[in-house]
């Protein structure tokens, strides 16, 4: 793979960490449950960097903050189910925000084409880890589609300023 171009010449931020956060808490976005298997356990988290990225190759993309404990877990699972949380869905988001040791503890996943998603998301996909990129303090990951499921009935759940909403019918 290339190496990235850098563009902006390098020019000094005066964005913090903290302002860019409550910055993109404006921007409307979906949540998606990322799950895999490592070593026998359920391991997954939610996240909110999703997006579509190729049409062929099927990739879309996720970041991952280096930082985080359930990332190294992830790396290890051969495939993972995304699951893109419906409104009917809202109440689970308290249980997936748990610490990780006890963050499927009464949330129900199903396996689906190797990876485990779900029931009753608006949509899910079965990917596999494609490329990473360096990202700052995130890790970009480039996934290959391998199966996607669309529930029109069910409307993803959007999150803005850091609350769920629904969208208007």
């Amino acid at each position: 793979m290339p190496d990235p171009v850098t563009l902006g010449g390098g020019a000094a931020s005066t964005v913090t960490p903290r302002r860019m956060r409550d910055a993109l808490a404006g921007y409307p976005t979906g949540l998606v449950l990322v799950a895999g298997t490592d070593d026998g356990a359920t391991v997954g988290m939610l996240a909110s960097s999703f997006t579509s990225v190729s049409l062929e190759p099927p990739l879309v993309s996720l970041a991952f903050a280096r930082t985080s404990t359930t990332w190294p877990r992830l790396q290890r699972a051969d495939r993972w189910g995304l699951s893109v949380l419906s409104q009917q869905q809202a109440d689970l988001l308290p249980l997936l925000a748990r610490p990780a040791d006890v963050r499927f503890d009464d949330v129900g996943t199903s396996e689906r084409h190797g990876g485990l998603v779900l029931p009753d998301a608006a949509l899910t996909l079965t990917v596999t880890r494609h490329a990473e990129v360096e990202a700052g303090d995130h890790v970009l990951a480039l996934l290959r589609v391998l199966d996607v499921h669309r529930d029109d009935a069910r409307p993803p759940v959007v999150v803005h300023d850091r609350r769920a909403r629904h969208l208007a019918a």
